[in-house]
């Protein structure tokens, strides 16, 4: 029987050891952007938990059990063998979580609420990825149904749960169907799965020596480039926040987008404090550059990367990724990914000069009031319209004024 419960602290070994475990896993599904996003932002969270339940079927029917005759019969004869059928009936937190009750399957979420950028439940915001993971599709349906039934009580307008890989059901009209005729009411719901973004992911040899050899002479001489004019890389830890949100906010303010508070940054880093760094280029003393890395398996991520438009001329970008890509290589990681890409948009093609391939993201959203996921009017596009506005604002405003209205957007 596989019964799905909330997280609890106690479960962190066993939700984490399931992600380390899990081949579809990414960085994001990890119990640590759980607090992170709460610590930052104060944001609800709903981390469910599916577990094969082994028990004892005799132990589900005493009632039919009346006589200690039958209920000996019973118990010589029950199936020790765990039921695989789900029902919502059966959550159920009380057993704990061992061998003998895995966890099977996990689904992170996070409640956004405004009344001006919507309410949703999302798998993860700010991120690339997140999503179900389960050991099989089944599980997958139930981790699912319980988002959705969650999402109902919650009064949420849409789901959006956000996969490297697709849910070869999600769309099915088999599965829709069934849906619609079960008891586990998913009735006046819409499945939309949108692929209109794609991850950057550069194959890394096992040292930045062999990688440099494999790039064309023209990469390697715009590499080469910032070094010859004086520019200098560095990484570390806390001690370079200030300089990363100093070059980060004053990008956010040139893009016309809020800037997320520092705090997350720094959350970010005390919660993956092995694995996660800040990478920095400067002028002489000056932040020019700026990004963070987090490792996952043999990945490393890159959510966050900016450089002032005043020194374009300077080509710092160009340190700074080869900073990182160095790194990766240099560190034990086999894969850099560049982050999310609009294909054809300008950051797309600049990632593509260094080797690196697009791999589809695949974002799954279910519209709780039957009608389909409006992309005209999703919070992104709200925010396009004061985007002249604010680029007009001193980046001392932005860093006050841009935090608490960054929060409630997903992307």
């Amino acid at each position: 029987m596989i019964t799905i419960r909330p997280y609890k602290t106690i479960n962190q070994k066993a939700w984490n050891q399931y992600v380390e475990n899990h081949p579809k896993a990414t960085l994001y599904h990890l119990s640590g952007w759980k607090n992170v996003i709460e610590k930052t932002y104060g944001h609800k969270t709903y981390y469910l938990i599916a577990v094969k339940n082994t028990v004892n079927r005799c132990q589900m029917s005493d009632v039919r059990c009346q006589t200690t005759e039958i209920r000996e019969k019973k118990l010589t004869t029950c199936n020790q063998q765990p039921a695989t059928h789900y029902e919502p009936s059966t959550i159920n937190p009380s057993n704990p979580i061992n061998p003998s009750n895995p966890i099977v399957g996990i689904l992170p979420l996070v409640h956004l609420k405004h009344f001006f950028f919507g309410n949703s439940l999302i798998s993860i915001p700010f991120f690339d990825m997140g999503g179900i993971l389960a050991d099989n599709d089944e599980i997958e349906k139930a981790l699912l149904h319980e988002a959705v039934k969650l999402g109902k009580k919650l009064k949420v307008k849409n789901i959006e749960l956000r996969h490297t890989e697709p849910l070869k059901w999600f769309n099915s009209d088999d599965f829709q169907h069934k849906t619609q005729n079960s008891k586990l009411k998913i009735q006046n719901c819409a499945f939309q799965t949108r692929s209109h973004k794609v991850r950057m992911l550069l194959d890394l040899p096992d040292s930045s020596e062999k990688l440099m050899k494999s790039f064309k002479s023209k990469l390697r001489s715009q590499i080469r480039k910032p070094m010859k004019d004086g520019l200098k890389s560095q990484i570390g830890g806390l001690e370079l926040l200030d300089d990363f949100y100093d070059v980060f906010s004053e990008n956010m303010r040139d893009l016309g987008s809020p800037v997320h508070s520092k705090l997350l940054m720094e959350n970010v880093i005390k919660a993956f404090p092995d694995k996660a760094k800040i990478v920095m280029v400067y002028k002489d003393n000056l932040p020019i550059a700026c990004s963070l890395v987090v490792g996952f398996k043999d990945t490393l991520e890159n959510p966050w990367a900016s450089a002032l438009r005043e020194y374009s001329k300077l080509s710092p970008n160009m340190l700074l990724y080869w900073t990182m890509i160095e790194y990766a290589s240099n560190n034990g990681y086999s894969c850099f990914d560049f982050g999310r890409s609009t294909p054809g948009e300008g950051t797309h093609k600049f990632k593509e000069q260094w080797g690196a391939k697009p791999t589809p993201l695949r974002w799954n959203y279910i519209t709780l009031n039957g009608k389909p996921f409006d992309t005209e009017t999703s919070e992104k596009s709200k925010f396009d319209k004061a985007i002249h506005y604010w680029q007009k604002l001193p980046v001392s405003i932005t860093k006050i004024i841009g935090p608490p209205i960054r929060k409630h957007i997903g992307l």
